[in-house]
């Protein structure tokens, strides 16, 4: 087991193993693509971009592969870092052995580094290996496993404990042989991969109540306990499932592991890790093979027998209990992350419901409804309270004043609060639709989920947006923004606060707001922002830019009126080559009325829409004509207003050369750029053929090449999220009352988990769709119109079983 190279200084520690190969070993990624990945990172780059602009190199990988991998270096390099300040901590106290070195530099996880490291921690009393140590019994030891003939009496002190007597001396050794086997990195390899291919067990009971007379140590060590009472009672009931669980650690849900850590914390339940017998057995057998190969004495034989048996009970069978609980804990952890953020994504693509004007209703009893008039360029026009369920109100008076609102504003679109009330308020707009109050307008309603919008309405955000409108107004606001462009209005809120996840109060807190904080980017940059319209709230999420960068754009932009070329940004400062490169692709350019002669919007301009007009070949060979005709500062001047047909569309501007060649080989002109004709053109000439012939010849990325002919392909007035279920509107209630079981209803998913998915089937309660009843159809996404059949109904706990029948056309 000895190490027979020499050590190394702890400047120079590294792993003994490398970053790219186990993330493409446990991705099943190719390296090279990988290695490509991490280049692009430590450059800057951000997810959006690299997903986007860079499939070359990483083999298409997508944004959620793209977080993958960042978060695997993340947590290779922590490991790094963490091996080279323990390695430096054990060599200060001069106890860096050539064995515990080896099995330092070949730890891949944080707690196999933490396990090596324990006995050496600043208080710690010290192993029985390390007392051992101390008492001169280590050279013993080594040679004994060396095979040397050693006399265990010659290392008796009389007087002295731990060396008293003989037996002390093979205690002393024991626990030296038993530390050498916990630390062997082969020895340890043999035992998890035993317990890999044998059946280990979680299992769980109801935990026994606390004595009376537990000390406070006791009670501080429960934080978050709950105490005798009702709420007791309601927290056990939610775990009652796991009061009698047994489960295979293969088989493990990330839910099931997430609830009993749960319980656990709030001393409802008792976990524990069963491992195998067998497991134990064939370690045993393993261990001893090795070691006695170069020890023949029986005697010692037996002596390292009971010390590889001592080595599994009190140091191998706890790491590896503590090793696969953490293990579970962190796979649940990264899967409930991925759930959150799939939700998260399909949420925020949910697709705008433009020029249409909307009443925002934040339902309410005694406090009233309050409500909003949101216009198509999402001005507020209107802002009121209608009682509408309080008894002391006229309620036919309130409701002729909520209709002579619609009416008045001409408003066919109502976005209803799924909070309190939502049901009343929800009856009440569909009665007023069937005594057709609001003739000749044809009313919808929708129910918004408005998670988060409490929240928004108090925050900083809010009052900078809303000076002078109460607090609960503001609430109605943004449940009717929320319908008129999801994304816009939700990128204020915490992405936690949206309601689209599970357990995430159990989740780590860094990784789970880097995820959400990452798909925000991603949605925002894919979806692009126009740079002379955007919020500030919008632009910040941009890949690239940050609250600074953005606000320093739209300064300019107040400035200086609107933006008329992409490259006016490097003009930016603080924006730098480096953010430019990230950002550029993701910011779009209409070309403006008014924006020839470098007449700017007025900063409460900025939030209406801006008329576009097609762009024409006039207009193209002006920009031509000017960039010839004009030089020095002159010409850098007028460059900067001039406007390039792409800076309207995906196409990066490193990539507009290869851009223009490509419009050239397909027989079609930059500045006629979205007309029909133009698209027609493009789409009859960029065969698969076509394309790979010209990225050939000029040297360029097929990937590339598509992205621009893809771009190229695309009305200017094109939206990713078009493609996307629209959300469900409606002219009448339907009541739980009416649903039997058998009945056929359709509904639209509002969360995701590993379990099933919750649809709202327009009751007042979410059904569930379990896993189990997804059929052929397989999963589901956060948004999809579905159609189920109820199985079950239970009214008194709020619970409706669902079997899903169809899923409409994604």
């Amino acid at each position: 087991m000895a190490c027979n190279r020499s050590r190394m200084k702890t400047e120079d520690v590294k792993p003994d193993w490398d970053t790219s190969i186990l993330i493409s070993q446990k991705l099943n990624l190719r390296r090279q693509s990988v290695l490509n990945v991490i280049d692009l990172l430590d450059d800057g780059a951000t997810i959006p971009f690299i997903a986007r602009y860079r499939k070359d190199q990483t083999d298409n990988m997508t944004p959620d592969t793209l977080r993958e991998v960042a978060s695997e270096v993340d947590e290779l390099r922590a490991v790094e870092s963490k091996i080279h300040n323990v390695h430096g901590a054990i060599s200060k106290l001069g106890k860096m052995t050539e064995d515990l070195e080896t099995s330092l530099i070949m730890s891949t996880s944080i707690l196999e580094v933490e396990s090596l490291y324990a006995p050496f921690k600043p208080g710690h009393k010290g192993s029985y290996a390390e007392r051992a140590r101390a008492l001169g019994l280590g050279d013993m030891t080594t040679a004994l496993l060396a095979g040397k003939t050693v006399n265990l009496a010659s290392a008796v002190r009389p007087g002295e404990k731990g060396v008293e007597s003989v037996g002390e001396v093979e205690k002393g050794v024991k626990h030296i042989v038993a530390d050498i086997v916990s630390k062997d990195k082969e020895m340890m390899d043999v035992a998890r991969e035993l317990c890999n291919n044998l059946n280990v067990m979680l299992e769980s009971s109801k935990a026994k109540a606390k004595a009376k007379n537990a000390t406070k140590k006791d009670s501080k060590s429960t934080k978050g306990a709950i105490g005798p009472g009702k709420d007791n009672d309601s927290a056990a009931n939610k775990f009652e499932q796991y009061f009698d669980f047994r489960v295979s650690v293969k088989s493990a849900k990330p839910y099931q592991i997430l609830a009993l850590n749960r319980g656990e914390d709030l001393n409802v339940l008792a976990v524990k890790v069963v491992i195998p017998d067998l497991v134990k057995q064939r370690f045993i057998d393993s261990c001893l093979q090795k070691l006695f190969r170069r020890i023949a004495r029986p005697d010692f034989q037996s002596l390292i027998r009971m010390a590889v048996l001592d080595a599994y009970d009190r140091l191998i069978e706890p790491t590896l209990i503590r090793h696969t609980r953490s293990d579970l804990t962190k796979m649940a952890e990264k899967a409930s992350i991925s759930v959150f953020t799939s939700n998260l994504h399909r949420l925020l693509l949910t697709p705008p419901v433009k020029q249409k004007t909307i009443l925002g209703i934040d339902p309410g009893f005694k406090n009233g409804c309050k409500f909003a008039v949101i216009s198509s360029t999402g001005v507020i026009l209107h802002t009121g309270v209608a009682y509408l369920h309080d008894y002391r109100s006229d309620k036919f008076e309130e409701r002729y004043r909520l209709a002579s609102v619609i009416n008045t504003h001409r408003c066919e679109t109502v976005a209803i609060g799924n909070g309190v009330a939502c049901r009343e308020t929800e009856q009440v707009v569909s009665d007023l639709i069937k005594h057709n109050s609001f003739q000749p307008l044809s009313v919808v309603y929708c129910i918004v989920d408005e998670c988060g919008a409490s929240i928004y309405s108090v925050s900083d955000e809010a009052v900078k947006e809303m000076p002078d409108l109460d607090p609960t107004l503001r609430g109605a606001v943004s449940i009717g923004r929320r319908l008129q462009d999801p994304l816009a209005e939700l990128v204020k809120i915490d992405p936690k606060n949206l309601g689209v996840g599970m357990y995430q109060h159990d989740l780590n807190k860094t990784s789970l707001q880097t995820a959400l904080g990452s798909v925000v980017e991603e949605c925002v940059s894919f979806v692009g922002v126009d740079l002379n319209t955007c919020s500030e709230c919008l632009l910040r999420r941009v890949a690239g830019l940050n609250a600074t960068k953005a606000k320093k754009i739209l300064e300019w932009r107040s400035k200086n009126g609107y933006f008329t070329s992409r490259q006016q940004l490097l003009t930016i400062k603080g924006l730098g080559k480096k953010g430019f490169e990230q950002c550029a692709g993701f910011v779009r350019i209409t070309r403006h009325l008014g924006s020839e002669h470098g007449n700017g919007p007025k900063k409460e301009e900025v939030k209406e829409e801006v008329p576009t007009t097609a762009v024409t070949a006039k207009a193209g060979q002006k920009r031509k004509a000017g960039a010839s005709a004009t030089s020095g500062k002159k010409a850098k001047k007028e460059a900067s207003l001039d406007w390039n047909p792409l800076d309207s569309t995906s196409v990066h501007p490193e990539s507009y050369q290869l851009a223009e060649k490509l419009a050239d080989h397909l027989g079609v002109s930059l500045p006629d750029i979205g007309t029909a004709a133009f698209i027609a053109q493009v789409k009859r000439a960029a065969t698969n053929d076509g394309l790979q012939a010209f990225s050939e010849t000029h040297e360029a990325g097929l990937s590339t090449v598509k992205l621009i002919a893809d771009a190229l392909q695309q009305p200017l007035s094109y939206d990713i999220r078009e493609s996307f279920q629209r959300p469900i509107f409606k002219q009448e209630v339907m009541s739980v009352s009416d649903l039997r079981t058998g009945s056929i209803v359709t509904g639209r998913v509002t969360n995701v988990t590993h379990f099933g998915a919750f649809v709202d089937i327009g009751v007042g309660i979410n059904g569930l769709v379990h896993t189990s009843k997804m059929g052929r159809f397989g999963k589901l996404g956060l948004g999809d119109h579905v159609e189920v059949k109820v199985e079950n109904l239970d009214l008194n706990r709020k619970r409706i079983g669902l079997m899903l029948t169809n899923i409409q056309q994604r």
